[in-house]
């Protein structure tokens, strides 16, 4: 049975945050390869500091990327492209060292897409579902995420024309019987201009992008943390270093659910850590969507070129509405867990990763996020008896 009541807090940032600029430098080397040879292979790393890229991997492709080009085209759509924020598209300094895939690691991963291709690497993979809201994602993490959303989205339509690229925010939802009731806090990080006065601020950021947002979840006994320190001048690049692959959680499911540990961005799909993750929301969102639990999490396992998962673990939270062996073999018979039949099933090999990099790489309904359908709820709930 769900807890009956209890607070849960997760977290977002915006594309501008310095981590974030990491991630889509590196899903966007990742997209410029696969646009020219979808067969690529790649592990692009980046790391930003006061006016500094570095861009650092493993690549094996036919394709060619003008890197510093596309770092500077990147930043500047991300919306550092001014000479006063201190990280400026036009003058950073961009260094990269790249080689190829280590030959000892590709020869276990030979075909692609195909049922003969072995897994890139070893690891633990995650994917969880809840029907707490529309998307089938957690509650706090889904406000977070809305919330940095619409601050990127008064930012770049002026309605907030102050605001500058970097931010955060942070929801603590109050859930009753499982189901999420209100939000009892909302912590937001804005940076802006230096002559914007910070009660104006304050207010702005209540009116045009919390009320809006979390609407009627807000009570009188919410709290506001709304640039909690004062002055948010100094953000990005310029305030923190940031790195590939160190927003996780924000990646995720807000820290509910469980994760593997492996990064997303910059990584081909036949890195399990990003194509097994993928296939394992697209199998919770469906048991969830087909009413077989109320929460679902499923965790795949691999050894380093095996061409089957070494373990399948289904865990409902104790919501399931049929036995989690019964959800288990439903998994195991309509979703393929074979990496290169992952890539087939999902159409992975195309240059779609550089929209996962900021706001979330599950609970989206654009196009490219395939995983995200729900087109197998139906068989599943005919199978398992479920109405």
């Amino acid at each position: 049975m769900a807890e009956k009541k209890f607070h849960y807090t997760s977290e977002s940032v915006t594309e501008g945050h310095p981590d974030k600029v990491c991630d889509q430098l590196s899903d966007s080397v990742l997209d410029e390869l696969l646009r020219q040879d979808k067969y690529s292979r790649v592990a692009c790393e980046c790391m930003v500091g006061m006016g500094f890229v570095i861009v650092t991997g493993e690549i094996t492709t036919k394709g060619y990327v003008n890197i510093d080009k596309l770092v500077r085209d990147v930043i500047k759509q991300i919306g550092y492209d001014r000479p006063e924020y201190g990280f400026d598209a036009n003058t950073v300094g961009v260094l990269t060292s790249i080689h190829e895939q280590s030959p000892d690691i590709a020869q276990g991963v030979r075909v692609t897409g195909t049922k003969e291709q072995g897994a890139g690497d070893q690891g633990m993979m995650t994917g969880y579902a809840t029907n707490e809201t529309p998307e089938f994602m957690p509650f706090s993490h889904s406000m977070a995420t809305k919330l940095v959303l619409k601050l990127a989205e008064v930012r770049k339509k002026k309605v907030l024309s102050y605001l500058r690229p970097d931010g955060k925010s942070q929801v603590t939802g109050h859930y009753k019987d499982g189901q999420p009731e209100s939000i009892d806090a909302v912590v937001v990080a804005a940076q802006h201009d230096p002559d914007v006065e910070l009660d104006k601020l304050r207010e702005d950021i209540k009116k045009y992008v919390i009320e809006p947002v979390c609407g009627d979840y807000l009570n009188p006994k919410t709290q506001y943390f709304i640039n909690y320190t004062g002055r948010f001048v100094n953000g990005g690049p310029v305030a923190d270093s940031g790195c590939t692959g160190r927003k996780v959680i924000v990646d995720t499911y807000g820290g509910i659910g469980g994760h593997g540990g492996g990064a997303f961005s910059g990584k081909d799909p036949t890195k399990v850590d990003r194509a097994a993750s993928y296939m394992a929301r697209y199998a919770a969102k469906n048991v969830v969507a087909a009413g077989l639990a109320d929460r679902c999490e499923v965790q795949i396992a691999y050894s380093i070129a095996a061409k089957d998962p070494l373990s399948v673990n289904i865990n409902t939270h104790h919501t399931g509405k049929v036995p989690n062996d019964k959800i288990r073999e439903l998994v195991i018979k309509h979703f393929n867990w074979n990496p290169g039949l992952i890539i087939q099933q999902l159409d992975l090999l195309r240059p779609i990763y550089r929209k996962t990099a900021a706001y979330g790489h599950f609970g989206r309904n654009e196009p490219e996020f395939t995983w995200e359908k729900t087109d197998l709820a139906e068989t599943l709930a005919k199978e398992a008896g479920v109405k």
